[in-house]
């Protein structure tokens, strides 16, 4: 993306920038993850780790005296033949003025780095962030697709959002380690979710790779998720689980 088409397009709006991360600002970031597929977990030494590899410069962005609303992490890219880019690692903003802040702050970079890139999954999906950059020169390569294994499916259920208007209780059977299969219960209530050990017959039967597609909310409809083999004896069911992770994008914002 051409970091002049950034500057002239978004305005600061009167936010102050401030560098280095806080705990604040990691807080917002897990916040700000769980309106996708939950809360963004670390370990402790993860966020020095992830800065020194990358030699990332981290930015936090607040409107004067309030709390963070943005964090943005980036790095530099020498060019083969000459000047150099931006390469944004986190892009989370609360907002669309906090967003629109942060991209005219990366567009103010202009006079050293011709393009802004954006790794895979910097950007979230906000319908209005990709409403306002598609009318810009934006250009997308190619990578290696995500993967999602789930080592822990109780504390995986337990921390991933859920709709809020759901109340209901389904059996699923899901496929273990050793290839045999599980009964469970799975249950929704005011936005969180727990899946116990039960005697019930599953109504639906997920494989490991499926049950991670359908966390992840890859299947879009029960038509999507019946193409892709998984096993049902109730619609009904089935409707209720594609309609639980499908309120919630899927968005890895990490890759390896």
């Amino acid at each position: 993306m051409a970091a002049d088409d950034l500057k002239r397009s978004f305005a600061n709006e009167d936010f102050e920038v401030e560098h280095g991360l806080t705990d604040e600002a990691e807080a917002l970031q897990r916040d700000l993850a769980r309106q996708w597929n939950g809360p963004v977990h670390r370990p402790t030494w993860w966020p020095r780790w992830k800065h020194e590899k990358s030699n990332l410069t981290t930015y936090r962005f607040a409107r004067p005296g309030h709390p963070v609303t943005g964090l943005l992490s980036l790095t530099t890219k020498r060019h083969e033949r000459h000047g150099m880019s931006l390469v944004v690692h986190d892009f989370w903003a609360a907002g669309q003025p906090t967003a629109a802040a942060m991209l005219a702050f990366l567009g103010h970079h202009n006079t050293h780095a011709r393009t802004i890139e954006f790794r895979r999954g910097a950007l979230p999906p906000y319908p209005t962030l990709l409403h306002g950059l598609r009318h810009h020169r934006t250009t997308a390569e190619a990578w290696h697709p995500w993967m999602l294994r789930i080592l822990n499916t109780s504390e995986a259920i337990r921390l991933r959002g859920w709709p809020t208007d759901l109340t209901t209780a389904v059996p699923i059977e899901i496929e273990n380690e050793t290839g045999d299969w599980a009964r469970w219960m799975l249950q929704f209530s005011d936005g969180a979710a727990e899946i116990t050990p039960t005697h019930v017959e599953g109504q639906v039967t997920f494989t490991r790779r499926q049950l991670a597609v359908w966390y992840a909310g890859g299947y879009r409809s029960t038509t999507s998720a019946r193409m892709a083999g998984v096993h049902t004896t109730s619609d009904k069911a089935l409707t209720t689980l594609v309609r639980s992770t499908t309120q919630f994008e899927p968005w890895l914002p990490d890759h390896f």
